[in-house]
């Protein structure tokens, strides 16, 4: 039976964004680099983590990559708000919406890569 393209996508993408904010973590903590620079680096992490889910999502939906790479894009910054503010209160800011920028047109793209890499 085929699994979900959407979920096999968020599967990879939150291994990769737990892959990225480990590495990011131990550069912080072997350096004296201030957190609040981070936004930007923490943006690439997750656009990364959404063009890898995406191109999973796309390659296992067989059509309509971008499509299901964005609603991909839009799932997780929505599983992301909600850890956000279940776990610290926070809001619907701009950095929020920032990501969800990011998110939606990563995962596009990376739906787009995904059905090409399809052999």
């Amino acid at each position: 039976m085929k699994s979900s393209p959407l979920f096999a996508g968020l599967v990879y993408a939150v291994a990769f964004m737990l892959a990225g904010t480990l590495l990011a973590s131990l550069v912080l903590l072997g350096t004296n680099i201030p957190e609040k620079s981070w936004l930007g680096a923490t943006l690439f992490i997750h656009g990364i983590a959404m063009l890898v889910g995406g191109a999973v999502s796309g390659k296992r939906s067989g059509g309509k990559g971008w499509y299901h790479g964005g609603l991909l894009g839009a799932m997780y910054t929505v599983v992301v708000w909600m850890i956000g503010f279940l776990a610290y209160d926070a809001g619907f800011s701009k950095e929020m919406l920032g990501l969800a920028v990011v998110a939606l047109l990563a995962g596009a793209l990376g739906g787009m890569i995904g059905i090409n890499l399809k052999k």
